[in-house]
């Protein structure tokens, strides 16, 4: 298969190719697109052997649910039963937006589309490029990130080439995504909402939409089967946003003992041969001296944090770094997220200072 790569620069000007992509969806291939969080691979979620064709692309797992992206909300009633006001509010406050609410699936939802659940996560993107496309397509669009299953998750087209290309029919690069890490996945099907996935949309701002408890899955932030948790979201189960060199945090309340800590893990790698990174803030980036330095953003700013994480950890792939050590983040609820992605990509390997 030939992948078609498309460029994207004002929505106005790219209706012939965004009709081009939503013929490719209607009839069954695959199209990556950007999204406000990261570029996902989308097919037509209510056919399962498009459906299919996206677990076959990524080589990820059956059991492993996608999500549907919709365009409007009027469209949730087509997919889904049981719709509470409570789920209504939630949609309201934070669609468009980067947070996937998991509900009651219909019959016209194929089990392919929600890994063997009765459930079906949906989602509606702020992106305007996805919107447009869903719209054009004219159905929901399965779409879970556009990578190589496992792999960090793409921020930009080029990832998403370097992981799919001629596994899918066509590409459109709108350049490089905001957010940067996966939406928000709560689940609304039970008496109390859980959270799931962590994500720019936090328990806080949850809460203060439903007026009540919002509970986080315990698993998130811990190693799958540690203390006999096990994660209720089947995708939290798997390895995921792992770089090729080997990932391992150092975590410690004084920075000043984790910068030290890190830069004796690198001189200890160099002297045995190996290309050593270093994830770094745009605040400690001059503390370090030796090895593949790089600042994945400001602590001031965490979505600048997590916009940068993926894109920093194919970075060190592309300079064939064998050792990566990294600053641990995580002050508030967002940054729980970022710890959570950080977390997986390292096999929680993480050193306390």
């Amino acid at each position: 298969m030939k992948t078609k790569l498309i460029k994207l620069d004002e929505l106005e000007e790219n209706q012939k190719n965004l009709k081009e992509a939503a013929n490719i969806l209607r009839n069954g291939g695959l199209v990556a697109f950007p999204t406000e969080t990261v570029y996902g691979l989308g097919a037509n979620g209510l056919n399962r052997e498009a459906a299919n064709k996206i677990y076959i692309a990524k080589g990820r797992p059956s059991d492993n649910p996608l999500i549907l992206h919709i365009a409007d909300l009027e469209e949730v009633d087509q997919l889904a039963t049981n719709i509470s006001d409570d789920d209504r509010k939630v949609m309201e406050a934070f669609w468009p937006g980067p947070l996937t609410i998991i509900l009651k699936k219909k019959e016209c939802v194929p089990y392919e589309t929600t890994g063997g659940l009765d459930t079906v996560a949906i989602r509606m993107p702020s992106h305007k490029v996805a919107r447009e496309l869903i719209r054009m397509a004219g159905v929901a669009i399965a779409a879970p990130s556009a990578n190589t299953s496992g792999r960090p998750s793409p921020t930009k087209a080029q990832h998403v080439m370097q992981d799919l290309n001629g596994k899918i029919d066509m590409i459109i690069d709108g350049g490089e995504v905001g957010i940067g890490i996966e939406s928000t996945i709560v689940d609304l099907t039970g008496e109390v909402p859980t959270i799931l996935r962590p994500g720019y949309v936090t328990k806080q701002m949850l809460e203060e939409v439903l007026h009540k408890e919002v509970q986080i899955d315990q698993a998130i932030l811990r190693k799958e089967g540690m203390n006999g948790v096990q994660p209720k979201a089947p995708g939290m189960k798997y390895r995921h946003y792992a770089p090729k060199g080997k990932l391992t945090i150092i975590d410690g309340q004084n920075i000043d003992k984790v910068i030290e800590t890190i830069k004796q893990l690198v001189e200890d790698k160099k002297k045995e041969g190996f290309v050593v990174g270093v994830i770094a803030t745009d605040e400690s980036m001059k503390c370090y001296t030796d090895g593949v330095i790089k600042s994945i953003g400001s602590r001031l700013d965490e979505v600048s944090i997590s916009s940068g994480l993926y894109r920093v950890l194919r970075e060190f792939d592309d300079e064939g770094v064998n050792y990566i050590y990294s600053e641990s983040f995580g002050v508030d609820e967002f940054g729980d997220a970022i710890m959570n992605r950080l977390l997986k990509a390292a096999g929680y390997d993480m050193i306390e200072v």
